[in-house]
């Protein structure tokens, strides 16, 4: 593990800018991509049962959305959002919440406050907070607390892997160890040294050395639960993605602890959310299959 840890200083900013600032590689991004979503995820709220801007803490940001399948005891989906801590909301990706509700799950897109106006570092507590606030209120909002994966793209990936290790008896000892039964990390930034290193992201980051090593599931936070996990990626991907994705693999899969990984053919970052907004997809069918496991 420690050659896959020290990997980045043959980079120089050059070329941490190219393997992590994404949006750079899709000029699209603003003018497409983002009001396909938002479009994608007005029509999804207008069709899906759903309870909207549910505060589960005392940030600004601090809200979830409840999308319901007619079902409190089907398994329970709650989506983490990416845009490197510092963008995006929870109101785009209601979309991903359509081909899981048709499927028969119930799914949660949580809501989180950005850097710099709050640290990583608190990001993680949030969503600590939000997964405690679902299981003690789990029936108020039609939830099975008892059927809870958890899933992230990007930054949120980063976010799935920190709820994988958390100890949730400690943290609240009203909490099972259990809490979580599944994971599903995609294109995660398990470790966060490089992006500290990339000029253009750690500007809005502000985050140091220490938080970077604090905060990475690959040096401080391996996981905690044998719960299985399946890390995907695009195909399309920089090769810093998939290293994230393999160096995850590689260090906490175990005989008791089956970490799967999943490479979406032939796309970014960006499109393989469209994969898994297909129902059709492979992408979408194993994740159906473990949240339902």
């Amino acid at each position: 593990m420690d050659n896959q840890l020290t990997y980045h200083h043959r980079f120089t900013a050059e070329d941490f800018d190219a393997q992590y600032n994404l949006r750079a590689g899709r000029p699209d991004y603003e003018q497409t991509v983002i009001p396909d979503w938002i479009k994608r995820s007005k029509a999804a709220r207008a069709s899906i049962p759903n309870q909207l801007d549910i505060r589960y803490g005392e940030g600004r940001r601090q809200l979830l959305d409840v999308f319901s399948c007619g079902s409190s005891d089907a398994a329970t989906l709650v989506y983490i959002h990416g845009g490197y801590w510092q963008r995006g909301d929870k109101s785009i990706y209601s979309f991903l919440a359509q081909p899981f509700v048709d499927a028969g799950v119930n799914v949660v897109v949580l809501g989180y406050d950005l850097c710099p106006e709050v640290s990583i570092t608190r990001i993680s507590e949030e969503m600590r907070e939000a997964l405690r606030f679902l299981w003690l209120q789990s029936n108020e909002h039609g939830l099975n607390r008892d059927r809870i994966t958890v899933m992230g793209h990007s930054a949120g990936g980063h976010l799935t892997q920190m709820m994988m290790a958390t100890n949730w008896p400690t943290y609240d000892a009203a909490l099972p160890a259990g809490l979580v039964k599944a994971g599903i990390p995609v294109s995660p930034l398990s470790y966060l040294e490089p992006v500290r290193l990339t000029e253009a992201l750690n500007a809005g980051l502000q985050m140091d050395t220490a938080e970077a090593d604090s905060q990475s599931p690959m040096t401080n936070h391996p996981p905690v639960t044998n719960a299985p996990q399946l890390v995907v990626v695009g195909g399309a991907e920089t090769n810093e993605f998939h290293r994230q994705m393999q160096m995850y693999v590689d260090a906490f899969t175990t005989p008791a602890r089956e970490i799967g990984s999943y490479i979406v053919p032939d796309v970014d970052h960006f499109d393989e959310l469209n994969i898994l907004a297909d129902a059709n997809s492979e992408f979408f069918t194993n994740s159906l299959a473990l949240i339902n496991n």
